[in-house]
């Protein structure tokens, strides 16, 4: 393997020593290449025809440890359904370094199922192929979405089976990322009372993601304000597309503001704000409507293991006057989660700003719109992609998704008056849906789609619908005859019952 496959520059590995354990990955018995990403390759500087065989299916199994990668297991905390777990960690993943792609951004490479390391705690450190694949899946649909997301480069089968309910096609995931860096990450040396270490990760944390802020005053605050703008937008991106995450514990959330771990997750087909989906989540912790709450609870846990880094001193002024700092930061993040939500919606909608500066009509106006989806069972998406219909005078499609082609009336004449009120050149009807069917996408990840793709992949070691279904979903707003078959929504009685697991 040629030394200049992967260049490697492992600043984790350098700079923060004692916040991880060193480890080598599993060997595994047969070596196969099930998916390799050509395109991310390119981006990340590296040769696919290199990667594209049986070398690159030995290093993205684990077998080889690629010249200049430094594996290590990364150690991290968590808040999972609201319960702290002082020590989770990189139980089935290691960080095998970092590069600097094309466009002078530096990206973790890590692989996922490569065995156990030290933070395993009793798990087999292994992964099955069917949720490897479905990270592929949701990761490439995310990203072509436009919503931040850490992606896949690669998925190797092992020739191993792994265990769970019953024997399963094993492999590992190699997973790209701004970074690795969690709110977890915080809290599992602020826990123990590490100030020191905590602003040795939060000063990391500054140089890689917000070096502007590096030599200014106030800097940890400062820090905590980028991560929650970050997150706010994020939240607003997947809500606006129907997404819901199923396990945003503190360990899950990124301080990049990328969307990472891709287990319980699913696209919502019928509207429905409750929408749970994730079979762990009994109480509904992380429905959809509750994500951006959640947000701003997650937020909190980090806006306390910094504390200390804000006050700079330990009198008691000096930690009252922080508390109120980082309070008004998790007191602002509501305000900026609805400008980034509204800013999406008014997108969605056809429109260009608000009327006379005043938000509340548009937003009263797409929330109205969410209801009339709600109480009629409306697809999301295709509620949304069929008001483009109807932007340019094709109103059939839209209608025909309610039990009375009559029920959207009076909603469609606010919004085509709320259309013709904008200030400068009216816009024509095709233009408008052109600018509509740009964001509203026809092609998401349907969850009966999904599930056909991975059990093919798994039962059958059938690749050919999870390819056919990556190609459609990295082409999300055409909506063409080869696209059809993965836009329509499955039946009630399917939708009504599905769950999706953690992928261990």
């Amino acid at each position: 393997m040629s030394a200049s496959t992967f260049r490697f520059d492992n600043t984790y590995a350098r700079d923060l020593q004692g916040f991880y354990v060193p480890w080598k990955p599993a060997s595994v018995p047969s070596p196969s290449l099930l998916f390799f990403n050509q395109e991310l390759a390119l981006e990340l500087g590296l040769d696919p025809e290199v990667l594209d065989g049986p070398e690159g299916a030995a290093i993205f199994a684990g077998n080889q440890v690629p010249e200049g990668a430094e594996p290590l297991a990364q150690a991290y905390a968590g808040h999972q359904f609201g319960g702290f777990s002082p020590q989770l960690g990189d139980g089935r993943a290691l960080l095998l370094g970092e590069v600097i792609d094309r466009l002078g951004r530096r990206r973790d490479i890590m692989l996922k199922g490569s065995g156990r390391t030290p933070f395993s705690r009793g798990g087999d450190g292994k992964a099955a192929i069917g949720p490897m694949l479905r990270e592929v899946l949701i990761g490439e649909a995310m990203d072509a979405l436009g919503i931040p997301t850490t992606r896949a480069l690669a998925v190797a089968g092992t020739g191993e089976p792994v265990y769970r309910q019953q024997p399963l096609p094993g492999a590992v995931l190699t997973r790209v990322a701004a970074s690795h860096l969690r709110v977890g990450t915080f809290e599992f040396f602020g826990a123990r009372g590490e100030t020191q270490r905590v602003g040795q990760l939060a000063d990391y944390a500054i140089a890689r993601h917000d070096p502007d802020l590096v030599d200014t005053t106030d800097r940890y605050l400062a820090l905590l304000r980028r991560v929650a703008q970050r997150q706010a937008a994020l939240i607003a991106g997947w809500m606006n597309v129907g997404f819901i995450h199923g396990v945003m514990n503190t360990d899950n959330m990124t301080i990049s503001g990328e969307t990472i771990d891709y287990g319980p997750c699913a696209f919502m087909e019928a509207y429905d704000p409750d929408a749970v989906f994730s079979s762990i989540d009994h109480g509904g912790r992380y429905a959809y409507s509750n994500q951006p709450l959640i947000a701003r609870w997650n937020l909190a846990r980090l806006a306390e293991t910094l504390l200390p880094l804000i006050a700079e001193e330990e009198s008691e002024g000096a930690v009252s006057k922080a508390i109120g700092q980082a309070t008004e930061v998790i007191d602002a993040f509501p305000e900026w989660y609805a400008a980034a939500l509204l800013n999406g919606q008014r997108e969605k909608l056809g429109l260009q700003g608000g009327e006379g500066g005043d938000d509340e009509p548009d937003r009263a106006l797409a929330a109205d719109w969410l209801t009339l989806l709600h109480q009629h069972g409306v697809d999301f998406t295709l509620g949304w992609r069929r008001l483009a219909d109807a932007a340019c005078g094709d109103e059939m499609p839209l209608r025909s998704l309610f039990p009375q082609p009559q029920t959207p009336d009076a909603w469609l004449a606010r919004w085509r008056s709320r259309g013709e009120s904008e200030g400068g050149p009216a816009l024509a009807g095709s233009e408008r849906a052109e600018r509509m069917r740009r964001v509203n996408p026809a092609v998401i990840p349907r969850n009966h789609r999904v599930e056909e793709a991975l059990s093919a992949a798994s039962e059958k070691e059938d690749l050919a619908p999870f390819r056919r279904l990556l190609s459609a979903l990295r082409r999300p707003y055409d909506e063409t005859q080869d696209q059809a078959e993965y836009t329509e929504p499955a039946g009630a009685e399917v939708t009504a019952c599905y769950r999706t697991f953690c992928g261990t």
